[in-house]
């Protein structure tokens, strides 16, 4: 039976293009978007109806503009679709305040907030079935001294990140990164202050490096029904990072159904395990690191939603947006799939794959699979028939050469 209904996507980042271009596979149709500012990858796109909205993140007006949106809709449903962290929390903190056509498969606040907090998340899965790295959990603000013994313990190089995304990225400030490694005390030191003196109040995760560089990082992305069952796993090794201090955590090329360490079922079920056992739902992004030293994969962080690159789950026949419209309009259940499909998603040209992929074994499988027609670029969609968007995308690949030549992480 045909249902009525429609999809609204929030933001306006590569997350939210890509999740247009599922749409736009599936039902040929522009969607809509919404976000507090347009950027190039969505803006000149002809696949999407954009809206800027000024403030659009400030709860208030989030609400005031969504339930606006849905009174002027004849649709009896909307699935509503986050592309970042900040507007999935709006979407749970403001549930009950939207209008009722909305629907949306997110995990509780209470999930939320462990997850997606990452001081939380450590103590919270620390003795469960996940691996994670030897960490420590400073509380800024507060004037007090570092444990030396637990510093001591993790050796440098260490990771710095903030616990809190959010209120981090509130608090800019010059020498700004995601993620900064330190190699010393002073170094260590330098940092704390800087991220202090910005305003940032909330705790940092001071963490054990793991050897390694891009080529030991991994990706899998589950999805979980409303009812809490997980539909789909994947499992893909990254080959590179972006470069730029903001984006390093993001991944800029993988391959899935692909590990040089040997491709093995196992990994995932206790990812699966601890899904099912919190009683998540929706999309989720599990970003791990390979320790050749004891041949684990370390659990670095869980994202509450799609992560940049979950494109290539539509490359390898699991349209993102269908399997929202199977869960929450047609009220489908699937068996659990794990997806083995060899795919390789890049944002960079060629040339950058094979300058600075440092693994040779994943290198070369990303460039076979470009050889036979499988690997895809998120961004570049032939229906989308932008003459200023492809210049743009044109620009951005030049400015990927310059960046990966310049920058290093």
């Amino acid at each position: 039976m045909e249902q009525n209904f429609s999809v609204l996507i929030l933001g306006s980042d590569f997350n939210a293009y890509y999740m247009a271009r599922c749409y736009h596979e599936l039902y040929n149709k522009k969607v809509d978007v919404i976000s507090k500012k347009a950027i190039g990858v969505v803006s000149y796109s002809t696949i999407v109806n954009f809206k800027e909205v000024l403030g659009f993140e400030e709860p208030e007006t989030f609400v005031k503009t969504l339930n606006s949106y849905a009174q002027e809709k004849n649709e009896d449903k909307i699935i509503l679709i986050g592309t970042s962290d900040e507007l999935v929390r709006l979407i749970i903190e403001n549930k009950e305040k939207l209008n009722k056509k909305f629907v949306h498969n997110y995990p509780s606040l209470e999930i939320l907030n462990t997850i997606l907090v990452k001081d939380t998340f450590y103590q919270a899965v620390e003795g469960t079935e996940l691996d994670i790295p030897k960490t420590y959990i400073y509380k800024c603000g507060e004037s007090q001294k570092l444990d030396e013994e637990k510093i001591e313990n993790l050796k440098y190089p260490i990771i710095v990140k903030p616990g809190n995304n959010i209120e981090y990225h509130n608090h800019k400030f010059e020498g700004m990164y995601k993620v900064f490694k330190v190699f010393s005390r002073n170094e260590l030191n330098e940092v704390i202050q800087k991220i202090e003196n910005s305003g940032y109040k909330s705790n940092l995760v001071i963490q054990e490096f793991i050897p390694g560089d891009d080529c030991a990082l991994f990706d899998s992305v589950f999805y979980c029904s409303k009812n809490k069952k997980v539909q789909l796993i994947t499992f893909a090794q990254i080959g590179l990072q972006e470069r730029n201090p903001g984006g390093i955590g993001n991944c800029t090329f993988l391959v899935n159904g692909f590990d040089e360490h040997g491709f093995n079922e196992k990994v995932v079920e206790p990812l699966k395990a601890f899904m099912e056992r919190i009683g998540y739902q929706g999309f989720a992004e599990f970003d791990l690191k390979y320790d050749s030293r004891d041949k684990k994969y370390k659990v670095l962080e869980i994202n509450p939603r799609q992560a940049r690159c979950s494109y290539y789950l539509t490359a390898g026949g699991h349209n993102l947006v269908k399997y929202l419209v199977d869960d929450l309009i047609y009220e489908k259940e699937k068996e659990c799939t794990f997806m083995k499909e060899k795919v390789a998603l890049s944002f960079v040209p060629k040339t950058v794959i094979k300058k600075y992929v440092t693994s040779l074994p994943l290198k070369n499988e990303g460039l076979k699979l470009a050889k036979i027609g499988k690997m895809v670029n998120p961004l570049k969609y032939k229906k989308d028939k932008s003459i200023k968007r492809r210049l743009y995308l044109i620009a951005k690949d030049f400015n990927y050469i310059r960046k990966y030549k310049t920058l290093s992480w």
